[in-house]
């Protein structure tokens, strides 16, 4: 059985289902979608625009706006892989793994996807020598990331990789200098993947 509410701030009315009933999903929001005019869902848009950073950098990505377009996820994932511990900012690896995912799915660009990773890494690093972290669970994110960074820099043109080759390789050295094996873990996965023998081939 339904009721309908009748609001002051829209037009006609809202169906609300009674009782429990399944989440909405994108088919009755597609179909919702159906009833507006342009100028409705430029509004909805607009408000979705100003709900929240997330959906701003979500829609500039998307749309190619801007001149830098990996800024607010590289500040995302700054501020949760290396926070300001002096100010309390909580770390949050699964935060800043999630600012990387937001961009794969705003738009995905190869090239965004490999220097994302690699900026984690490079964060990651500046905040373990700064601080002196023991936490298994970072150390073993980190890894992971590294080897995201190599399987996302091994699947770009060739013309396109020095830069980001030279970046990865220098982070190998940079984990003598935190322990828990983690330079064994990264020379491990670099020889595996073998970039530094594509380039002179």
């Amino acid at each position: 059985m339904r009721r309908h509410v009748s609001t002051n701030s829209l037009e006609g009315s809202i169906v609300v289902a009674n009782g429990k009933s399944a989440s909405p999903t994108w088919i009755d929001v597609k179909a919702a979608l159906q009833t507006f005019d342009r100028a409705g869902l430029l509004g909805l848009l607009q408000d979705l625009y100003a709900g929240s950073k997330d959906n701003q950098a979500f829609l500039h990505a998307r749309l190619s706006l801007g001149h830098d377009q990996l800024k607010p996820y590289k500040t995302m994932i700054s501020s949760w892989i290396c926070p300001d511990l002096m100010r309390n900012q909580p770390v949050s690896v699964s935060k800043a793994k999630k600012a990387i995912a937001a961009y794969k799915k705003a738009i995905g660009h190869p090239e965004g996807l490999a220097e994302l990773s690699i900026f984690y890494c490079e964060e990651a690093f500046s905040f373990l020598e700064s601080c002196g972290m023991e936490d298994e669970g970072y150390f073993l994110a980190l890894i992971r990331m590294y080897d995201q960074a190599l399987k996302y820099v091994s699947n770009l043109p060739v013309a396109s990789r020095a830069g980001y080759i030279e970046r990865i390789d220098k982070l190998r050295s940079r984990g003598r200098h935190v322990g828990w094996g983690v330079q064994d873990e990264l020379n491990s996965l670099w020889y595996a993947f073998g970039l530094d023998e594509r380039e002179s081939e």
